[in-house]
C-alpha cells in the first residue's frame, strides 16, 4: 500500500490505472464472495478499498485548481 506522498509524485495517468486495477481486483474479490460465500483473505477487502480512496483523493488534489490565498 502506497502513502499519499508517494501518490502525489506520480503522474495523473499513473494514478488513472492504478485505480482501475484496484477496481478491477475489488470486482473480482467481490464476485468471488457471492459466489463462494467465503473469501480466502478477506481482509484484503478493506485494504483494496482504502487504496483506491487513497489514489482517487491524489487525483482530485492534482486536479484541483490551487488557489493563492
Amino acid at each position: 500500500m502506497q502513502k499519499m506522498e508517494e501518490l502525489l509524485t506520480q503522474s495523473i495517468e499513473e494514478l488513472q490505472q492504478a485505480a482501475s486495477d484496484l477496481s478491477r481486483d475489488l470486482f473480482k474479490l467481490r464476485t468471488e464472495l457471492a459466489e463462494e460465500k467465503k473469501l480466502e483473505k478477506p481482509h484484503l477487502v478493506g485494504e483494496k478499498r482504502r487504496a483506491r480512496a487513497r489514489v482517487l483523493t491524489a487525483i482530485k488534489q492534482k486536479q484541483a485548481p490551487r488557489s493563492n490565498s
